[in-house]
C-alpha cells in the first residue's frame, strides 16, 4: 500500500493536468506514460529530445560521404570525383581529395525540374556531340549538347550551356569548363550534388 495521502494524490494530477494544458506539444506523450490512481504518486514522462543532425535518418550513401572528410573548399567528400552545389550553383572537379578546377558557375535544374541530390551518382556514359531528343531550340530544333557527360538517371548530365538559365535538370556550364568535365570524367567516376546548408547540418557543423 502506499504511503502517499489520497488528497496530495489528487493535488499532484490537477498540477499535471494544468501543465498539460500549459504544454500542449508534450501532451500526448505525458498521456501515454500517465499512470494515476487514487493514493498512488504521479508517473513523470520523460520528454523525448528534439531531432538532430545525429538523430535523422540518412541514406546508406550519406552515410557514407558523412564519414569521410571534406574536400576543402567544397561541401563534398574526398572520395567525390566531381561536386555540384546546388545552392550556391558552382561545381568543383576533384581528384585524390584535391580540387582540380572550380568553382564553376553552373545552373542547375528549374522548378518543376529539380537537378537530384545524390551522394554516389555515377558516371554511365559520355557523348561529346550530344543532341537533345527532349529539348528544343527556339525554332523548333532538337538542342545540341556538346560535351555531356550523365550521371543520374533521367538523362541527367554536365553540358556546354548558357549557365545563366536554369536547365531542365542537367547542369549547365560555361564551354570551356563542360570541355574540361567531359575530358577528366570517366565512366564509373562518383559524382556527388548537394546542398551545402544540409551537409553543414549532416556534419554536426562542419564548415568548407
Amino acid at each position: 500500500m502506499s504511503s502517499t495521502p489520497a488528497g496530495r494524490g489528487r493535488h499532484r494530477l490537477v498540477v499535471a493536468r494544468s501543465a498539460l494544458r500549459r504544454y500542449p506539444g508534450r501532451a500526448a506523450a505525458a498521456l501515454g506514460a500517465l499512470a494515476v490512481t487514487a493514493g498512488t504518486a504521479l508517473a513523470v514522462p520523460a520528454i523525448a529530445a528534439p531531432a538532430t543532425a545525429q538523430n535523422v535518418e540518412e541514406s546508406p550513401a550519406a552515410r557514407a560521404a558523412h564519414a569521410e572528410a571534406l574536400v576543402p573548399g567544397t561541401p563534398c567528400s574526398a572520395s567525390a570525383r566531381a561536386c555540384v552545389d546546388l545552392e550556391s550553383q558552382r561545381a568543383w572537379l576533384i581528384r585524390d581529395g584535391k580540387v582540380t578546377r572550380g568553382p564553376m558557375t553552373i545552373a542547375s535544374g528549374g522548378e518543376g525540374r529539380a537537378t537530384p541530390v545524390g551522394h554516389s551518382l555515377r558516371v554511365y556514359r559520355k557523348e561529346a556531340d550530344h543532341v537533345s531528343g527532349e529539348s528544343k531550340t527556339r525554332d523548333g530544333r532538337p538542342a545540341p549538347m556538346p560535351f555531356s557527360v550523365f550521371f543520374a538517371d533521367g538523362g541527367i548530365a554536365f553540358h556546354s550551356g548558357d549557365p545563366s538559365r536554369s536547365s531542365a535538370g542537367c547542369i549547365r556550364m560555361e564551354t570551356d569548363d563542360a570541355r574540361a568535365t567531359f575530358d577528366d570524367l570517366q565512366v564509373g567516376d562518383k559524382v556527388q550534388v548537394v546542398n551545402a546548408s544540409e551537409e553543414q547540418v549532416a556534419r554536426g557543423g562542419a564548415t568548407r
